[in-house]
């Protein structure tokens, strides 16, 4: 699919609403209907389509006591301003990644993504058992709100460069559309980073406001069109290792709900979670196949000392966050690290090992 069909697809709207869009959440006869603002282009693959499955969920198996009205990015609010929706009241449930609100706490990028961190597995483990869940609830509740897991991309793609990168010289400079921690890495590396959000990514690339972006991977980059502006895709990423996406939700309204409404939020977003892990799993492979066949994509890795340099930087970064003077962010790193350190013992001694014995001995 090519940008211009996707983006009429997905009929990106602007930013206005109307004042009935605004008004407060429906009542009748006990029913509610939510507003979930995100920050997704409509019918955007995996995510985007993952944000309306959820809604979608929720107002089935609630019999449509909670009815759930979904906004794409801009519809009624800027996409990076989502959060701020629904802790101003503008909307109930917002749709995103933890990471793009880092500037309210810094703690918040451990919940979506950290550089050389954790791989899906190890991050759900983290949140479900390892007390991640936990102390992700204090940090939002300073804002009135409550995050849930909502879906995760797996590894994630490096990102598109206008230039092949043949060491860390080539990145001195190099305007990067890059969000979270892995941001701040980057900028140790040289680059000079952005963020923004997907629907704006193309044009800053094809207008050279940007010399490189990333953004997922395959299966929403291909439906983006960076291939039209760039050749160059570095297929691993080693800022985002495994990234998770959020619902959030009004705290007070959602306590105020049933249990057994509450039960089918955390539920819905449970089962959203591993839906759309597999969503990505299935199609990134097969997008990335389409990306080289058919429109002339060289797929590459980061050379080693890019990958050393990112490792130490990645080090340098959460170190930094582990001697935060907020409390908070202090905990949570500390939180992180622990658990990973735990975590990668079975990935490293079991998953990685069957893996290279997969690769090296087996062919169909």
């Amino acid at each position: 699919m090519d940008r211009r069909s996707f983006i009429k697809k997905a009929g990106i709207a602007g930013v206005g609403a109307t004042a009935a869009s605004l008004s407060t959440p429906a009542l009748a006869q006990g029913n509610m209907t939510w507003r979930m603002v995100t920050t997704w282009p409509k019918n955007f693959p995996g995510l985007g389509i993952g944000a309306q499955r959820l809604a979608d969920r929720i107002t089935a198996a609630s019999g449509g006591r909670l009815t759930v009205q979904v906004y794409s990015a801009g519809e009624l609010v800027p996409p990076l301003q989502s959060l701020d929706a629904v802790i101003d009241g503008t909307a109930e449930m917002s749709h995103g990644a933890a990471y793009y609100w880092q500037n309210k706490s810094a703690a918040l990028s451990f919940f979506t993504g950290v550089p050389f961190g954790m791989t899906t597995p190890e991050l759900t483990a983290w949140i479900r058992y390892m007390g991640g869940q936990e102390i992700w609830d204090e940090i939002y509740d300073q804002f009135g709100v409550q995050g849930f897991l909502s879906g995760n991309t797996g590894t994630q793609a490096g990102g598109w460069f206008k230039n092949e990168l043949k060491s860390v010289d080539d990145l001195q400079g190099v305007r990067f559309r890059t969000p979270g921690l892995g941001g701040r890495v980057w900028e140790k590396l040289g680059a000079t980073v952005t963020n923004m959000a997907a629907g704006e990514i193309f044009q800053a690339l094809q207008s050279g406001t940007l010399d490189a972006a990333e953004f997922v991977g395959p299966y929403n980059d291909l439906a983006l069109g960076f291939h039209q502006v760039a050749k160059n895709y570095y297929v691993t990423s080693f800022v985002e290792s495994g990234l998770a996406t959020e619902l959030v939700v009004d705290k007070a309204k959602y306590q105020e709900l049933s249990e057994d409404l509450q039960a089918i939020v955390k539920d819905v977003c449970q089962a959203e979670y591993d839906q759309v892990s597999a969503d990505f799993y299935a199609n990134d492979p097969r997008a990335l196949r389409t990306l080289i066949n058919d429109h002339g994509v060289t797929a590459r890795q980061f050379p080693d000392d890019i990958m050393e340099a990112g490792a130490k930087a990645s080090k340098e970064v959460v170190e930094e966050l582990v001697a935060s003077d907020d409390p908070l962010v202090k905990k949570t790193a500390e939180s992180f690290v622990e658990a990973l350190g735990i975590l990668r013992e079975r990935t490293e001694m079991v998953d990685l090992p069957y893996q290279v014995a997969r690769q090296k001995y087996l062919k169909y």
